[in-house]
């Protein structure tokens, strides 16, 4: 997925860190945020997630998260040129929401590929290694990430991450609502727990969903950032 350069005015920057909305994954263009094109078809990760929740995720949801990501910069601009700092800082929750929004999903997006192609399966090289060492084994590791996403109340996401503090020690982590992984920890793998990521699908069966999207994982991805 290729990723151009964003550029806005000393106020935007500002709050945009302070709202750990930008990362280097996400789609900028002239300083406008814009959805990302997936790498597989909607139905490419069928029977695992269906074609209509892909669909619908991806072209409603993560559209909400940029359009509300571009209205809330475009106030920021707005505010910095009348010298209303105070309702620059304003916006920061709305920054923080669609703006984490649109960075988890494009990593989501990326974290995910067909069964048929490099979906599934288990990682292996450094990433296998770090997993088994953190976690007693692969199977251990998702047990405890399928214990993390059932364990959110309401909506969230549980992140494998790297922590930059610790050497690049494994953690597993979860955020509330879009909140964005920030400070020492690199996000390296998400899993979306909101409802549209698959209640068309599963109903209120979401540990079904948990269990299944491991057949879409792309490991690939997910050991490049590791490594990185």
């Amino acid at each position: 997925m290729s990723t151009s350069l964003f550029r806005a005015t000393p106020v935007a920057r500002s709050a945009l860190r302070a709202a750990s909305a930008v990362k280097p994954a996400a789609t900028f263009v002239r300083g406008k945020a814009t959805l990302p094109d997936l790498q597989y078809d909607y139905g490419a990760l069928e029977p695992y997630i269906s074609s209509k929740i892909m669909e619908l995720h991806h072209s409603k949801h993560h559209q909400t998260y940029v359009n509300g990501l571009n209205s809330a910069l475009t106030t920021i601009v707005e505010a910095e040129s009348k010298g209303d700092f105070t309702k620059a800082a304003s916006v920061a929750p709305l920054l923080n929401f669609h703006g984490g929004g649109h960075l988890n999903h494009t990593l989501f997006w990326e974290n995910l590929a067909p069964a048929s192609r490099e979906g599934g399966g288990s990682p292996d090289g450094a990433l296998g290694k770090a997993i088994t060492t953190e976690f007693g084994s692969f199977e251990s590791f998702v047990k405890q990430m399928n214990a993390a996403l059932a364990g959110i109340q309401g909506s969230g996401w549980a992140w494998l991450a790297k922590d930059k503090a610790a050497n690049g020690k494994l953690a597993l982590i979860t955020r509330a609502n879009q909140d964005p992984v920030t400070g020492n920890y690199v996000p390296l793998l998400g899993i979306d727990a909101w409802e549209h990521a698959y209640y068309l699908q599963y109903e209120n069966r979401k540990a079904e969903y948990f269990d299944a999207i491991w057949n879409v994982i792309n490991w690939k991805t997910v050991a490049k950032r590791f490594e990185a």
